[in-house]
């Protein structure tokens, strides 16, 4: 899950040697944490948040066959 968040993540930001992913896993749900480049922050999150929408979106739908709850947070 974390290749596939830094593949939809990578090309939409100016400085992809900055994008971190880190999971907090406990026996309900999963919890990913995006982390970004400041500069980033908004082309990422998008226009009323409609990319990290989609971003969600994708990841939530990949991960639907596991057993757990996931959640994706969007951060510095």
């Amino acid at each position: 899950m974390k290749e596939l968040i830094q593949t939809i993540v990578k090309p939409l930001v100016d400085f992809p040697e900055d994008i971190k992913v880190n999971a907090i896993e406990d026996e309900t749900r999963i919890t990913y944490h995006l982390s970004v480049n400041k500069a980033d922050m908004g082309k990422v999150i998008g226009k009323q948040g409609r990319v990290a929408k989609a971003i969600r979106t994708v990841v939530y739908a990949a991960g639907s066959s596991q057993h757990k709850k996931l959640f994706l947070e969007i951060g510095e």
